[in-house]
C-alpha cells in the first residue's frame, strides 16, 4: 500500500500504534498509514477500498481478513489553507475533516508517542513532536494544551489511561492534572461510543491496571456510577471481587482464550445487582430478585454506557443462575449443565466465593459434577440432603438402514 501509493506520487507514511509498538518491540493489532492523498483519490488507486466515517473520513482497505486504515492528513480547524471541513461546538469537534501536511498531521495528533512518522521513500523515521524521546522515557505526553484537547475530544482521557496501562507508561503531570479537572466531561458523549471504549479499556490484556488507574484519576464513576459509588462505601467486598475478574480475564487474554463483554459487564455491575437483591428477597424469591434487580441495574448503566442485547441478555442470564445453581433437586443439575451460559454462571459463583461468600460447598460439588461420569453424578446427587438419585433418559439406539437387495 504505501510503495503504491508513492509510486502514484503521494506522500505515505506508516504512523501511529503501529509504529510505536514496534518500536517497543510489542507486536502490532493493525497498521495505519497516512498519506497527503485525499479519500477519493486512495479509493481511485485500490479496488478493495471503502470510504467510511462523517466525522472523521477515512478509508479502509481490505486485505482478506485484515484492513489497513489510511487516513489523509489532518490540519487545525483555523487554518484557512486546510482542505475539507471542520465543526466544532463548545470546544468538542464534532466533524474533522480539514487536511493540510505532514507537519499539520503530526501536531494534530493526541500523544507524542502516536505521532511517530515511518517513510517508506527513504526508510527515515519522522519526528516533530519529541515522541522518541517519551518512548525512550516511557512517559505518556499528549501533544498540545492538556485542557484544550480534552475538550475537544473527552475520549483521549480514556485513551490516555489504556495507553499508560498498555505501555507501562507514566502520566505526565501538567495531562494528569487536566484529567482530574475535565474528566467530567466524558458526561457528554454518547453512550453508545462510551461502550466501544469499554472494551478497549479491559479487554487489551490490562485490565487490572486499567482498572487501578480508572479509579485513581476518578474516570470510572463516569462508566459505572452504581458500582463506582459502591466502591466508596463498600469496596471491601466488591473491589477484590473486581480485581479478581480482572486479572483472570488479563490471564485468558495473554492465553488466547476467548472473553466476552457479557461476563465482564456481569463483573462490573454486579455490585448494583446484589444491592438491590438483599433488599427484594425480603419480598420474593431469590430467582426473581435477581431478574428485576439485574433488569434495574441495566437501566441505570444504559444513561452512561451502551450495551447491546446482544450481551446483555447474556449477563441477566449469568446473575441468574446464581440461583439456580443452588437448586440441585431432581434433573435440574442434568438441565443447567447443558445450559449454554452454565460455564460462565459456574466461573461467576467461583470468583464470588474466592472473595468470602460462603460458596465453598456448592462450589465444590459443581466441580465435581462436572469431572464425574452419570454414575458418579448419581451419587453426588443421591449424596444430598432430600434428594432421590434420577436417571437420565438414555437416547434409543438408531436402527442401522436396511441394506438393499442387489439382484442380477
Amino acid at each position: 500500500m504505501l510503495y503504491r501509493l508513492n509510486k502514484a506520487g503521494f506522500e505515505a507514511y506508516l504512523v501511529g500504534g503501529g509504529v510505536r509498538d514496534l518500536l517497543l518491540g510489542l507486536h502490532p493489532k493493525d497498521f495505519d498509514v497516512a498519506t497527503n492523498a485525499s479519500p477519493d483519490e486512495v479509493r481511485e488507486l485500490f479496488r478493495n477500498c471503502r470510504l467510511i466515517g462523517r466525522r472523521f473520513r477515512l478509508a479502509h482497505v481490505f486485505f482478506g481478513r485484515e484492513i489497513i486504515e489510511v487516513a489523509t492528513f489532518r490540519a487545525h480547524h483555523d487554518q484557512s489553507e486546510g482542505e475539507g471541513e471542520g465543526h466544532m461546538e463548545n470546544g468538542l469537534i464534532l466533524r474533522d475533516n480539514v487536511f493540510g501536511t505532514l507537519e499539520d498531521d503530526a501536531w494534530r495528533r493526541d500523544f507524542t508517542v502516536n505521532a511517530l512518522y515511518y517513510n517508506i521513500a527513504d526508510f527515515s523515521l519522522v519526528d516533530y513532536t519529541g515522541g522518541m524521546q517519551d518512548l525512550q522515557n516511557r512517559e505518556l505526553h499528549i501533544i498540545g494544551d492538556a485542557v484544550t484537547r480534552f475538550r475537544e475530544d473527552p475520549v483521549r482521557m480514556l485513551r490516555a489511561i489504556r495507553f499508560a496501562a498498555k505501555l507501562d507508561f507514566h502520566l505526565e503531570a501538567r495531562m494528569a492534572a487536566a484529567i482530574g479537572e475535565e474528566g467530567e466531561r466524558l458526561s457528554d458523549v454518547p453512550a453508545a461510543r462510551l461502550f466501544e471504549e469499554v472494551l478497549k479499556l479491559f479487554m487489551h490484556g490490562q485490565a487490572l491496571r486499567t482498572y487501578e488507574l480508572m479509579r485513581e484519576y476518578h474516570l470510572f464513576k463516569y462508566l459505572f456510577a452504581e458500582t463506582n459509588e459502591l466502591l466508596d462505601s463498600h469496596g471491601a467486598y466488591l473491589d477484590p471481587f473486581i480485581r479478581r475478574a480482572m486479572i483472570n480475564t488479563d490471564e485468558r487474554i495473554q492465553a488466547k482464550k476467548p472473553v466476552t463483554p457479557a461476563f465482564l459487564f456481569a463483573v462490573l455491575l454486579w455490585g448494583p445487582v446484589r444491592k438491590r437483591v438483599e433488599l427484594l428477597q425480603e419480598e420474593m424469591s431469590v430467582l426473581d430478585a435477581l431478574r428485576i434487580a439485574g433488569d434495574e441495574a441495566v437501566r441505570e448503566m444504559l444513561k452512561q454506557v451502551t450495551l447491546p442485547k446482544r450481551f446483555s441478555l447474556p449477563m441477566r442470564e449469568i446473575w441468574q443462575l446464581q440461583a439456580r445453581l443452588e437448586m440441585r433437586r431432581g434433573k435440574r443439575p442434568y438441565r443447567l449443565l447443558e445450559n449454554r451460559r452454565f460455564r460462565a454462571a459456574y466461573d461467576f459463583m467461583l470468583l464470588r466465593e474466592q472473595v468470602g461468600e460462603p460458596l465453598t460447598e456448592l462450589c465444590q460439588w459443581w466441580t465435581e459434577f462436572q469431572q464425574e461420569d452419570e454414575a458418579g453424578q448419581q451419587r453426588l446427587i443421591r449424596a444430598l440432603p432430600g434428594n432421590r438419585p434420577v436417571r437420565r433418559k438414555r437416547q434409543p439406539k438408531k436402527k442401522p438402514a436396511a441394506r438393499p437387495v442387489i439382484t442380477d
